[in-house]
């Protein structure tokens, strides 16, 4: 079997409007592989191409050119097989609301072509903490519970790739914790995961890699670490003791800003300074240091580089 979960080359697909000739190019030569067994994030603004993608997987969109092999199989000679190999998990809910969990369950699984004996409707439920709601209606759950019935719809053909489509849009707080811990879980169990979300300190956390794309084309895929060393810009918080207010410190590549007498906030250029050089400063000029935070650039700060988004 394939290391790769996923792999695509030079993926492109153009749209063409009849009225006036032109192509719009959603997505350009995408070139990227998910491994099988890990989180990856796949972000980008609106409009960057995420969903002509999901749509190319799912099938709802037939390509322009390149390849898509997804667990060994090509999409072009083998697209069932790749139909069977991934869940996709939608951003809308689209639940009938007058059937349970449970025959929701054995509806889709029928659809997917698993027989009754194969069927794992009672694990499933139980992998996402819905087996006390089995046989209650769908409109009586709540919003994180209809998002984990959604997962589980999307395993009832036991498929090695999950894909999480804006996963946590609109589900407060306390109910996006609970859906991760059980999208987490599924990963421990060897699943592939898929994620694309708004919710970029989410993707932070998830991901093991992330791709960034922005008008159809790659402009970034790495480790999350590797993506958050690419911020240059660090900023410091010195908690000192009474500055004047009015005082005037200069060091070239940083720049001070004094928020009250107690605090001198210090923004600088990695490459270009060294730590080390603003506490000397400070030192020099008399300002007694009594306590230091950092605050690390995030995965917002590398997106927004990257896409001017």
């Amino acid at each position: 079997m394939n290391k790769f979960a996923l792999t695509v080359e030079n993926l492109t697909k153009i749209y063409s409007n009849s009225k006036n000739k032109k192509q719009n190019k959603a997505l350009n030569e995408l070139n990227f592989n998910v491994k099988q067994g890990e989180v990856f994030g796949l972000l980008g603004p609106n409009g960057a191409g995420k969903t002509t993608f999901l749509s190319i997987l799912g099938g709802a969109v037939t390509k322009t050119s390149g390849k898509v092999n997804v667990w060994g199989f090509d999409l072009d000679k083998n697209p069932r097989q790749v139909r069977a190999s991934i869940g996709i998990v939608p951003q809308e809910v689209n639940l009938d609301a007058f059937f349970s969990p449970k025959k929701l369950l054995e509806l889709q699984a029928g659809l997917y072509g698993v027989t009754r004996k194969n069927r794992i409707t009672d694990l499933i439920l139980k992998m996402v903490s819905l087996q006390d709601k089995a046989n209650a209606y769908s409109r009586s759950l709540s919003g994180g519970m209809k998002r984990r019935l959604l997962i589980a719809k999307a395993m009832v053909h036991q498929p090695p790739i999950l894909v999480l489509d804006e996963p946590t849009a609109g589900v407060d707080v306390e109910l996006r914790n609970n859906l991760w811990e059980n999208v987490k879980e599924l990963n421990n169990e060897g699943v592939t995961i898929i994620l694309t979300t708004h919710y970029l300190i989410e993707a932070q956390e998830m991901c093991d890699r992330i791709a960034i794309i922005d008008k159809g084309n790659l402009v970034a895929l790495d480790t999350t670490e590797r993506l958050l060393e690419r911020i240059k810009t660090k900023k410091i918080n010195f908690k000192v003791k009474n500055i004047d207010l009015e005082r005037k410190l200069f060091i070239e590549d940083a720049k001070f800003k004094i928020i009250n007498k107690n605090i001198v906030s210090v923004t600088y250029e990695k490459d270009s300074l060294d730590f080390s050089e603003i506490v000397n400063y400070l030192n020099k000029n008399n300002i007694e240091i009594k306590d230091i935070s950092t605050e690390d650039g995030d995965l917002e700060d590398v997106f927004v580089q990257l896409t001017k988004h």
